[in-house]
């Protein structure tokens, strides 16, 4: 790669007016059998600010040689090397990696072998999106479809609780590429299977990138009718990565119907129409509270909160899902409500397959829509 390092000749450090070659800061550029080109130097005593314009330069001076989203910025330094796993998890030979650097925005792109990609989203923390997001995926399943859980929770991954991967860690395929594990008849990944489970993740938001795309591209995830994205709070860099990266079918969007979390859920709704992408719907999470030794409902978090709001923002309103000690119990246990038959006839239970059921007719629905306008 003697070519690619004289390309980079003219990268300076912002910081001494100096090329990094002169500070014999590079230390490797790599290029992967995917096309992806690894470009790593040392970033002892530079800042933050400094980081970002040198990686932006890196990418500009490889432009007319790579496609910008084929290039993948790695910094070590003296102390450490930025790694995906922590020191006592040390991958074996047969573990997959993660190459963490900056990812680079790109053209959209479909994710190989996936017919719809579905990301499950809520502005507000705390109203239970995950676990809709897996009990969504497995109602999917139920009604025989292929389906994925992509936990594109860096920060906080909760999915391999949720699932019981619990210290579980994924494979590389013969090609290099990640290898999801099995999660109840479901392709599942998470970075909470790449760290150690008390390990905090301590990153600025442009690294997260690098991981999605990987992820999303660098993942076997074989033929799917689904791939369900369960996404973090908020409208930050991985809800931007997703949609400037990746071809999104939809969002269902989750809020809990208190006022407090209806607020913040629109702003995450209008994030998403903002940059073009479908809302497939809402889904009201702990509407109510309904005892099993009473028929009475309870309306701890108020009522129709949410419907109320899909219906004033013109979405569609999917359902609404009770609060039942099943629903926390599986979640605690790994064993998630959608697995148990014994569930079947419950409230959740009817309010899961019915949302299922609407989310498929919704996302299908735009294709027929299309074909019925072509042929008519």
């Amino acid at each position: 790669m003697e070519n690619t390092l004289k390309a980079l000749g003219s990268v300076l450090n912002p910081q001494t007016g100096k090329t990094l070659s002169e500070e014999q800061r590079w230390v490797n550029t790599e290029a992967e059998e995917n096309g992806q080109l690894i470009v790593t130097y040392k970033r002892d005593g530079i800042s933050p600010q400094s980081k970002r314009e040198i990686e932006e330069n890196i990418v500009k001076c490889l432009s007319d040689k790579f496609d910008a989203d084929k290039i993948l910025v790695k910094t070590v330094s003296a102390d450490s090397t930025v790694k995906a796993a922590s020191p006592e998890a040390k991958p074996t030979d047969a573990h997959a990696t993660l190459k963490v650097g900056h990812g680079v925005n790109g053209n959209k792109k479909r994710i190989p072998g996936v017919k719809k990609v579905i990301a499950v989203s809520s502005c507000k923390g705390g109203v239970g999106k995950s676990t809709v997001s897996v009990n969504l995926a497995l109602s999917l399943k139920a009604k025989g479809y292929a389906v994925g859980i992509l936990d594109a929770d860096i920060y906080g991954p909760s999915m391999p609780m949720l699932l019981n991967k619990k210290g579980a860690k994924p494979q590389a395929t013969a090609e290099k590429k990640i290898k999801p594990l099995d999660a109840y008849g479901m392709s599942f990944i998470s970075f909470g299977l790449f760290i150690n489970e008390e390990d905090p993740v301590i990153w600025r938001g442009p690294m997260l990138g690098g991981v999605l795309n990987q992820f999303f591209f660098d993942t076997d995830w074989g033929e799917l009718d689904f791939l369900i994205i369960d996404l973090p709070p908020g409208t930050g860099d991985t809800q931007l990565s997703l949609v400037q990266n990746t071809e999104v079918d939809g969002v269902v969007v989750v809020s809990t119907p208190q006022n407090l979390a209806i607020a913040d859920t629109i702003k995450g709704l209008k994030m998403f129409q903002q940059v073009n992408t479908p809302i497939i719907g809402m889904v009201e999470n702990m509407a109510y509270f309904a005892p099993d030794d009473s028929d009475k409902k309870y309306y701890i978090f108020g009522e129709k909160g949410v419907e109320r709001v899909a219906k004033a923002q013109g979405v569609e309103f999917l359902g609404a899902i009770p609060l039942e000690i099943e629903m926390r119990e599986s979640s605690d246990e790994g064993t998630p409500y959608m697995t148990n038959s014994a569930n079947k006839g419950r409230e959740g239970w009817k309010s899961y397959s019915d949302i299922a059921e609407k989310v498929v007719k919704i996302v299908a629905g735009e294709k027929k829509g299309l074909f019925n306008k072509l042929f008519k």
